[in-house]
């Protein structure tokens, strides 16, 4: 584990190996978050992640589980669609690139089988350097949603999030990551996103954080937008460091980040997820560079991929992977 002052991470999910979706038990879950565990400590991740394997529904690949993990096991929420309720779903701007309708809200929502510290105690006994621990964010749960009980969306997000601030206080890991990626597609909404996220924020027993980026369905971005619209909600934010979509936006808008809260940590991405062509540490170096003589070597905590890497091949997940503390040890000087 490396003593700089940036650090390197990854978003969090991983792509699933095929062994372990063949005989999916806890027994080959265990064994396939040991081997990514062990493969990032491998490749000097300081804070490790557990792949989200356990989240992957190969009957749904071109999610990663970001919500659907969550809407089939919370209690209130009906996951059967009909023909014209998926008909439907898809016929709204929002959410006509989804495939599937992840639930229904018809009554009040509760734990049901949810259980996030039973997943975070999994990768506790495995990982020798800090883990970091993800969770799906009310703002994006409450959007692809079908609300049917609550007086509205802004209300089953606060539901959603006072459900999942209970299970967030009892996890045992060194940072917890909120990921948002519907957000940036609706800056507009902001002020309640906050109020959301910030009761799981504030629930963290470790560092808080929050991933944003404009989505990762399929390996395809479906937001639109500028990281200037969500500053005010940034500095709005209860959290230790940002984790950000950057390596896959215009290099101008670090710029924009001058305006966020010196408090408030940033993470770098500079691993682009939606192409298989592997950086070199050259390139990191040079991301980590440009960023540092924009907004100062000391704003950059962490640097990281975009976003999770589970719609990548194994082999280009690892090799992106592996640049990472190269790219930051190139830069460095080591």
């Amino acid at each position: 584990m490396s003593h700089s002052s940036i650090q390197t991470t990854l978003v969090g999910s991983y792509p699933s190996p095929e062994w372990m979706l063949a005989f999916p038990g806890e027994q080959q879950v265990l064994d396939a978050t040991r081997a990514v565990v062990n493969l990032q400590e491998k490749a000097g991740i300081d804070l490790v992640c557990d792949g989200e394997l356990y989240r992957f529904d190969p009957n749904h690949p071109e999610a990663n589980g970001m919500i659907e993990y969550f809407s089939h096991r919370l209690t209130g929420i009906r996951t059967d669609s009909t023909f014209e309720e998926r008909e439907a779903y898809r016929a709204q701007k929002g959410t006509a690139y989804r495939i599937r309708v992840p639930g229904f809200v018809e009554e009040t929502i509760g734990h049901g089988d949810l259980d996030l510290p039973s997943a975070c105690n999994r990768i506790g006994r495995i990982a020798t350097h800090p883990i970091k621990f993800t969770v799906t964010g009310p703002h994006m749960l409450a959007k692809l949603l079908v609300n049917r009980h609550y007086k509205s969306v802004e209300q089953m997000a606060f539901a959603l999030a006072d459900i999942l601030a209970e299970q967030i206080k009892n996890l045992e890991a060194d940072v917890v990551q909120i990921d948002e990626a519907n957000l940036p597609g609706h800056p507009e909404e902001w002020e309640w996103a906050a109020e959301a996220i910030n009761r799981m924020l504030d629930a963290v027993k470790g560092k808080p954080a929050v991933h944003l980026c404009f989505g990762n369905y399929a390996a395809r971005s479906v937001q639109k937008g500028s990281w200037k619209n969500l500053i005010e909600y940034m500095n709005r934010l209860h959290a230790d460091h940002l984790v950000l979509e950057m390596a896959d936006r215009p290099r101008e808008e670090i710029e924009f980040f001058k305006e966020v809260r010196p408090e408030i940590g940033l993470g770098i991405g500079v691993v682009d997820i939606k192409t298989t062509q592997v950086e070199s540490p050259e390139q990191v170096a040079a991301s980590i560079e440009h960023t540092a003589s924009i907004l100062g070597l000391e704003r950059i905590r962490y640097i990281h991929p975009d976003c999770g890497l589970s719609k990548l091949k194994r082999f280009t997940a690892d090799a992106k992977i592996e640049v990472l503390a190269k790219g930051r040890d190139l830069f460095e000087g080591r």
